[in-house]
C-alpha cells in the first residue's frame, strides 16, 4: 500500500530564525505551522523544519542530508539565490545523470541542490 505523499524534515536549534530563509528566500509555501514544526509545499512535495529541542530527533553539528529540488529553470534559481547572497552557492555544473545542477546551504549548514535531469525519460518518471 503506497503512501499518499512524503514530508522530509530538517531539524534546527531555532526554527523561527531559519523560517525566513525557506519562506522568503526560497519562496516555499507554508502549509501548516504546528509550533514545533513548519511544513511547506514544494511543488508536489512537502518539506518541514522542526525544533530540534522538541522534535523526535536532535540537531547535529554537521548534516549528512541533502534536499534536492528539480526544476526546468536551474539558471533562474541560481540567479535568485546569488542575488540573495545564499551561503556556499556553487557554480552551475553538469554530470552524466544531470545536465544542470548546483549546490548551496541554508544558514544552518544543511545542503540543498537544484537540478534538471539530462534524460527526458528519467524526468518523466517523476511527473
Amino acid at each position: 500500500m503506497p503512501p499518499d505523499y512524503a514530508i522530509t524534515f530538517f531539524y534546527y536549534d531555532d526554527i523561527l530564525a531559519i523560517a525566513p530563509f525557506y519562506e522568503q528566500t526560497l519562496g516555499f509555501e507554508l502549509v501548516v505551522d504546528q509550533g514545533l514544526a513548519r511544513i511547506y509545499r514544494v511543488g508536489r512535495s512537502y518539506f518541514g523544519i522542526v525544533d530540534g529541542k522538541k522534535g523526535h530527533l536532535r540537531t547535529t553539528p554537521k548534516s549528512a542530508a541533502l534536499f534536492c529540488m528539480v526544476t526546468d529553470d536551474v539558471e533562474g534559481w541560481h540567479a535568485k539565490l546569488q542575488a540573495a547572497g545564499v551561503p556556499k552557492l556553487t557554480d552551475i555544473r553538469s554530470a552524466t545523470w544531470c545536465d544542470k545542477f548546483f549546490f548551496f546551504e541554508d544558514p544552518a549548514g544543511y545542503a540543498l541542490q537544484v537540478q534538471h535531469f539530462r534524460s527526458s525519460e528519467v524526468a518523466a518518471l517523476f511527473r
